[in-house]
């Protein structure tokens, strides 16, 4: 009984990391895919736009839509912790933007039998946690560092895929949504230096 305890208590600590089953689950797609293919005819040659999503493609999704989602929720989270009219209003954004996006990537998953998670990751989930526990302007200058980081990797992240995508559509979407990325950079750098509350360094008076 003292064994079975320990093992379910266990269990509830180590939960289940929706973008890692994600992956896992997409990769058995497309070895399946793979397979079934090679055993149709191995000499067969895809035009391009038929081409079936890699392990990086759906890679590529799956780290937009848990991204996208962190966005959105700390754009919620903003409403209420941030103090500056500013970074309240980027919020109001991220909410409004990657929630679109969102449904087109996840229209775009469907079409390409391409499995997305249905929550953020583990590690998503502990820099909400430790973002939701500030508040009034240490709130702005986490959130708003974390924006600035976050939009760099994304637009990383997209034009790697809009360069090197094997699926054309997916390339297609990866390109699309680079204006908003920027726009989001551009937005937070600017706020960053509004919110910042790091003093400039005092030179000392020179002494007589």
């Amino acid at each position: 009984m003292s064994a079975l305890i320990i093992l379910l208590v266990s269990c509830n600590n180590g939960s289940a990391d929706a973008v890692k089953n994600a992956k896992k689950e997409n990769q058995e797609k497309i070895d399946s895919q793979s397979t079934t293919q090679q055993r149709i005819d191995s000499t067969a040659v895809l035009p391009s736009t038929a081409v079936p999503p890699s392990k990086a493609d759906a890679d590529f999704m799956v780290n937009a839509a848990s991204g996208g989602m962190l966005e959105v929720q700390l754009g919620q989270l903003a409403q209420t912790n941030a103090l500056n009219p500013r970074v309240k209003d980027f919020g109001a954004m991220m909410i409004r933007d990657h929630g679109e996006g969102g449904k087109k990537l996840a229209a775009l998953a469907a079409a390409k039998n391409i499995t997305l998670p249905d929550s953020i990751s583990n590690r998503q989930q502990k820099e909400k946690d430790r973002l939701q526990q500030k508040k009034g302007a240490a709130f702005d200058e986490a959130y708003i560092n974390m924006m600035v980081d976050d939009h760099k990797k994304d637009i990383q992240e997209f034009e790697r895929e809009a360069t090197n995508g094997t699926n054309e559509t997916i390339k297609a979407f990866a390109s699309s949504n680079l204006k908003m990325l920027h726009t989001h950079l551009d937005s937070s750098l600017n706020i960053q230096k509004a919110v910042s509350r790091k003093m400039p360094v005092q030179v000392p008076a020179p002494i007589n």
